[in-house]
């Protein structure tokens, strides 16, 4: 009789522990933080956001982020110089204004062919200078103007407005294509009258309207 009492309590007192034991491990809570810990890799840098479309077209004083995959030297964030140019480790000076994200990420890649096997390049405009285009000269208002979308030489022009000593036939905008400035005549009485209205062309960023 008492060997029967002694194993009753032995059963009694590891019962309660066990119980224990299994309401511990299988907490909601717990599993959860588990499942947490694990989901997600340690130290991953999240992914940069892009302020632009594929067609967007960089411009100075953008801030781009240029990934090279399984190159993190090479993975870099950096800003386009007034000159239009980024300079990278590796390549160097390399023109970016002018470019899509897509043409940049593509140069890119054919530079770094000579240093990396079949290098894979992105590039992420995560900010964007306001777009503005310029007017100097004999203008009513000279200086920064807002460019809108599909803004024509014409536009900017009667925004700007022409002083009376404006040269309108020798009127130019000043552009800059991957590092390179180049020169675009405009006549003014030329457009106005319909003879040559391919001049008037949309500006970019950044481009220079001269009327001397």
């Amino acid at each position: 009789m008492n060997r029967q009492v002694a194993v009753a309590v032995l059963f009694a007192s590891v019962l309660p522990l066990a119980s224990a034991q299994k309401s511990a491990t299988s907490k909601p809570g717990a599993l959860v933080a588990e499942a947490d810990r694990t989901a997600v890799p340690a130290n991953k840098e999240p992914h940069p956001v892009s302020a632009a479309g594929p067609s967007y077209v960089i411009g100075a004083e953008d801030t781009l982020h240029i990934a090279v995959w399984k190159e993190p030297d090479l993975t870099v964030t950096v800003p386009v110089r007034s000159d239009g140019m980024i300079s990278l480790p590796l390549v160097n000076d390399v023109p970016a204004a002018g470019l899509t994200p897509m043409q940049l990420a593509g140069v890119l890649s054919e530079k770094l062919r000579l240093y990396i096997a079949a290098p894979r390049v992105t590039v992420v405009v995560t900010q964007i200078k306001p777009q503005r285009v310029y007017v100097l000269g004999e203008v009513l208002r000279t200086g920064p103007i807002s460019l809108i979308p599909d803004m024509t030489v014409l536009q900017a022009l009667a925004t700007a407005g022409l002083s009376q000593f404006a040269k309108t036939k020798d009127i130019y905008i000043l552009r800059t294509y991957r590092g390179q400035q180049e020169k675009i005549a405009f006549n003014y009485k030329r457009v106005i009258k319909g003879g040559d209205v391919a001049q008037n062309i949309t500006l970019k960023p950044d481009d220079t309207i001269v009327v001397p």
